[in-house]
């Protein structure tokens, strides 16, 4: 290898080099303004697949990437925002959306000769958006004017690095050898395989598609190579997809899947239909010299075609990525909702926010199921129904632990006001709900150490607990609703009805020792009627503890002392209003 090559080689590598940053650069600041909407968009409005090609065309065509896009995707399934179904329209409207860079890489070959016709070319464009990118990057303060500068900035480096690889390969278009090998892949299977390996190594369709581009520029690449090419360009872009499933559960492994079939079928009825037309009609483009411009129009027709084509048969390739990846579809495993904190949700704060949101109702509504099933066992202890408490308050502790590092590693990321407000109140939250878990587990424990002990309530004393059991299960259904609404009219119920159920517990010890002395209770019973009604009580107050911080985060008001000490003074206000209706509900 003499030493022009050499130079050649490393040039065209640097090129690459420059391209692919540029687009990541220019990528993360399109991200960056879009304020994570697109990406919220995306899970939210995706119910039929002609919705789902839609969308997924626009955010791929905004961040630049079908891979990054699908690796979301494959994201969303595995944490189960979304449905397999919904995912695949996504992931055939990203393969189209893909195609825009191809166009934005036409700019690159504009050329200026000379007078006013210069300001047009590629290098003055270049250079002015530069200018603009590091001005805007540099002098200007707010976050919206540095994202703008950051995608100029991408922009330009981008321009850059595409003159950079047409410079490179330029000259090859008097070198036999060159012009040799590109003709080699007339052969449609050499034109396919070339393209799959271009793309695995560079890890990006949009990134082969501009070699290509830049290799048209030397005359020697005309439609019959450049076809396959771009039909294995599609299919090596399925690489960074399928190693972003490792690990992932067979849901996820489906989606990434289906980003490789969608391909592949493509494929097939690319050659198919297109090699057996040309057969009998003998296009007059087959042989035509591609250009820049040709390169990003073919890419486009080719994909959207094959994906509109495809699109009717998404039950179908459904089918056949289940059939690949078999697995039972009903939910068996508990852990299975802890793939809701999905690391990479965490360069996406908004979805990650409310990836944990839902997981905080999920762990609330588990505390709320344990203190139901708790109730029923020192009337009528089960030894199975134990073992389900007993279960279930170890997938609550599993909750809190993995929700608070999932959130304490959201702190390091950079957010909006509002969501680092979010975050501080899960927070906050998280600790209380999962302190209600334990006392349902405790309340159960009772009930299995009376059942051991032989030990049962009076009547009395089990009617008297039936109506505090109701007020109980009813503030948790008000904080769990609070909570998941984000209702702040709701979050004011909470601290009446904690009171009442505070007063209702006094009286209820009152009552308890007038049985005792009366001898129509045990001490024993006491002892335990006295521990179930330290639970209720602490259950309410950690109710009480979650509503008010919402009250707090909605108002921005950090004082709890203050507000509850102003909120139950208003005795002519909403919190006498509630207190009355709540004593009268649970009046014993």
């Amino acid at each position: 290898m003499d030493i022009n090559t050499i130079v050649l080689v490393l040039t065209l590598l640097s090129g690459v080099a420059l391209f692919l940053y540029g687009m990541s650069v220019m990528g993360d600041g399109l991200k960056q303004m879009a304020g994570n909407k697109l990406e919220l968009i995306l899970y939210k409005l995706t119910n039929t697949p002609l919705k789902g090609l839609l969308l997924g065309a626009a955010v791929t065509a905004v961040i630049q990437s079908s891979s990054a896009t699908t690796v979301m995707v494959v994201g969303f399934v595995n944490s189960g925002m979304m449905k397999a179904a919904q995912a695949i329209g996504i992931i055939m409207g990203a393969n189209i959306g893909t195609s825009i860079t191809g166009w934005i890489l036409c700019l690159s070959y504009i050329d200026g000769q000379q007078g006013i016709a210069q300001l047009l070319s590629t290098a003055t464009i270049s250079a002015i958006v530069a200018i603009l990118g590091i001005i805007f990057r540099t002098f200007l303060k707010k976050d919206v004017y540095r994202q703008l500068g950051n995608i100029m900035l991408g922009f330009a480096i981008l321009m850059i690095g595409m003159q950079t690889m047409s410079g490179a390969v330029a000259p090859l278009k008097d070198s036999p050898a060159f012009v040799s090998m590109l003709t080699s892949f007339t052969n449609p299977v050499l034109g396919i395989v070339f393209g799959i390996a271009l793309t695995a190594v560079l890890q990006s369709a949009s990134a082969a598609v501009g070699v290509l581009q830049a290799l048209s520029v030397t005359g020697a690449i005309v439609f019959q190579s450049a076809y396959p090419m771009i039909m294995g360009i599609g299919i090596g872009a399925a690489c960074p997809v399928l190693l972003s499933a490792m690990g992932t559960n067979k849901y996820g492994k489906r989606t990434a899947l289906v980003y490789l079939i969608n391909d592949v079928f493509a494929m097939i009825l690319g050659t198919t239909l297109f090699y057996s037309v040309n057969a009998f009609v003998h296009f007059d483009f087959y042989s035509m010299t591609m250009s820049p411009f040709s390169v990003a129009l073919l890419n486009t027709v080719y994909r959207a075609a094959a994906m509109i084509i495809l699109l009717p048969f998404v039950k179908g390739i459904e089918k056949i990525v289940t059939l690949l990846v078999p697995g039972k579809d009903e939910d068996d495993d508990e852990d299975d909702d802890f793939e809701l904190l999905e690391e990479r949700f965490l360069s996406y704060p908004a979805i990650a926010i409310n990836q944990c949101h839902r997981s905080i109702v999920m762990m609330a509504k588990s505390c709320l199921k344990n203190l139901s099933r708790a109730f029923t066992l020192y009337g009528d202890f089960s030894d199975k129904l134990y073992k389900k408490v007993q279960n279930r308050e170890k997938k609550v502790d599993k909750y809190e632990d993995k929700i608070g590092a999932y959130l304490i590693q959201l702190t390091g990321k950079e957010m909006t006001e509002i969501q680092s407000k979010e975050v501080s109140e899960y927070l906050h939250c998280i600790g209380d709900f999962e302190r209600t878990g334990d006392h349902a587990y405790h309340i159960a424990h009772i009930g299995k150490d009376m059942s051991e002990k032989g030990i049962r309530f009076s009547s009395v004393a089990e009617h008297e607990l039936s109506i505090l059991e109701s007020a109980t299960k009813d503030i948790m259904d008000l904080t769990i609703d609070a909570f998941e609404n984000q209702d702040m009219d709701t979050a004011k119920h909470v601290e009446p009805l904690k009171d009442l159920i505070s007063i209702l517990c006094d009286e209820l010890k009152m009552r308890h020792v007038q049985r005792l002395r009366d001898g129509i209770c045990s001490l024993d019973q006491g002892i335990y009627y006295s521990e179930l009604l330290n639970n209720l009580e602490r259950i309410a107050d950690h109710c009480s503890n979650v509503a008010v911080c919402l009250l707090e985060m909605a108002t921005s008001d950090y004082d709890s002392h203050a507000y509850l000490s102003q909120y139950r003074r208003e005795k002519t206000g909403e919190y006498a209003t509630y207190f009355k209706e709540y004593d009268e509900k649970y009046g014993i």
